[in-house]
């Protein structure tokens, strides 16, 4: 997809051990170094944007940016993908690691031979939970039950579309679009009632477009766990940016960075979105999470 030729380290390995590096061990090709690919969104402001051809920021964008300063390794070469397509890329070849809101669960991260995607994480990030943005005159939706009756956007790929399909919100009239700036747009053009998704996003959205806000109290679902994604095969990488990403929460780059990408997150959600080294430890470079969450 990007068209560039990429520098690999590789060596020839017997068939046996190959086959171990496919269903999900390990490989001696290494996809962090300075031609990297990077699989990011490019319609969330303030978690990963592209507003300008080629020019990618956001909270994503940061983070990744940091843990490969961190290795001694330039940024990589990021490329917008929709929702829907992350672990296609992935799986494609397209893009080496995807930063793009991507919330780690155990399907995502169980190998393809037991029915999962069959890829590996480097999170969580950030945390958290699901949300609704709204029109800012509207005060009418105070609470989930509000809802009922009401025009949903949700884009195809989510958490989120997921989670509104279940029983509990067979009150709320649905729509799907492709993508996040669809959803947006059609609020913005009073076609739908809200937006829902991860509050993070829907606070980018609420920066960057005043006459739109986040309904704060209204939070649902498990919480969502962003991660670094990358098909399995290739620990030794995941196992590097696991511990970068430790260093870097620990420090105080993470505060600073997660404020200057998201202003208008109140500080309360950004201390329920910080990790901690321990969370990072159970959810990363792991066929299954290691305490045995099933969000």
């Amino acid at each position: 997809m990007t068209g560039t030729a990429r520098h690999r380290q590789t060596v020839l390995v017997p068939a046996g051990i190959l086959a171990l590096s496919l269903s999900g061990c390990t490989t001696t090709e290494t996809i962090l170094n300075n031609d990297t690919q990077l699989g990011a969104k490019s319609d969330q402001p303030g978690t990963s944007y592209s507003p300008h051809d080629g020019e990618y920021n956001g909270l994503d964008i940061t983070v990744v940016n940091a843990l490969f300063r961190d290795l001694g390794l330039e940024s990589p070469h990021p490329s917008g993908v929709l929702s829907r397509d992350r672990a296609r890329a992935l799986r494609d070849k397209d893009v080496d690691l995807v930063a793009a809101t991507f919330s780690i669960t155990p399907k995502r991260m169980q190998t393809r031979e037991k029915g999962g995607e069959g890829l590996d994480f480097v999170g969580p990030y950030a945390s958290t939970q699901q949300g609704f943005l709204v029109r800012k005159e509207n005060d009418d939706i105070r609470r989930l039950v509000d809802l009922n009756g009401k025009h949903v956007c949700v884009w195809a790929g989510t958490t989120s579309a997921n989670e509104l399909q279940s029983k509990a919100y067979d009150g709320i009239s649905k729509r799907t679009e492709t993508d996040a700036q669809s959803c947006v747009a059609a609020l913005l053009n009073d076609e739908v009632d809200a937006v829902s998704t991860d509050q993070l996003i829907l606070y980018g959205f609420m920066d960057r477009y005043p006459s739109l806000k986040v309904i704060p109290q209204i939070k649902f679902g498990e919480p969502n766990d962003y991660g670094i994604a990358m098909v399995k095969g290739h620990r030794a990488d995941c196992e590097k940016l696991r511990e970068a990403l430790k260093r870097y929460v620990n420090g105080p780059d993470w505060d600073r960075d997660v404020e200057n990408n998201l202003p208008r997150l109140p500080k309360t959600e950004r201390d329920e979105a910080h990790p901690t080294a321990a969370e990072i430890s159970a959810l990363s470079c792991v066929d299954e999470p290691a305490n045995g969450s099933t969000d």
